[in-house]
């Protein structure tokens, strides 16, 4: 049997393996505006539109553009952010603290007017709601700017994967 053949068999069995890119190649570019945010803590949306521009970047091949002449529309926004003490000691001083932030993302196609998101959210049909959890300890030298940009590193890793082609 010759590889190519071999090769085709594997392919056709549905192995679960995409060959090229995850991305669809109908879209070429997306404007990507600043995050809005509805809590109390700001510049937690700057930090998240940047995570999100970096990841577009470097693990898609779309093209970041401004204004309506891009392909496609993603906004977001920041809804919630908690923080919370998972562990205390005896003198109720935290020990271990967890900050989960919640945000809604809409991915438009400008030229179809089409939400390019299949999830959805009991808040409405064309947003998808990620949450983020991160915890962290000031005991061993970790802050609320570790787990803020873990936190951050994670949503913009699920918003980037929501863009990926459906299978």
């Amino acid at each position: 049997m010759t590889i190519a053949a071999l090769a085709g068999l594997v392919f056709q069995s549905g192995c679960g393996y995409i060959v090229g890119s995850p991305y669809g190649s109908e879209v070429r570019s997306v404007d990507v505006p600043t995050f809005t945010n509805e809590t109390f803590r700001r510049g937690y949306e700057l930090q998240l539109t940047e995570a999100v521009h970096k990841k577009i970047e470097l693990n898609t091949p779309f093209r970041l553009m401004k204004g309506p002449q891009a392909d496609t529309h993603l906004t977001g926004k920041i809804v919630s952010i908690n923080k919370r003490s998972a562990n205390q000691n005896r003198y109720d001083e935290p020990r271990e603290l967890e900050l989960a932030i919640g945000i809604e993302v809409t991915w438009i196609d400008n030229r179809t007017g089409a939400v390019l998101a299949q999830r959805t959210t009991p808040v409405g049909p064309q947003l998808t709601h990620a949450i983020a959890h991160a915890s962290f300890a000031p005991e061993a030298g970790q802050s609320l700017a570790t787990a803020t940009q873990d936190a951050v590193d994670q949503l913009a890793t699920e918003i980037v994967t929501m863009m990926e082609a459906p299978w």
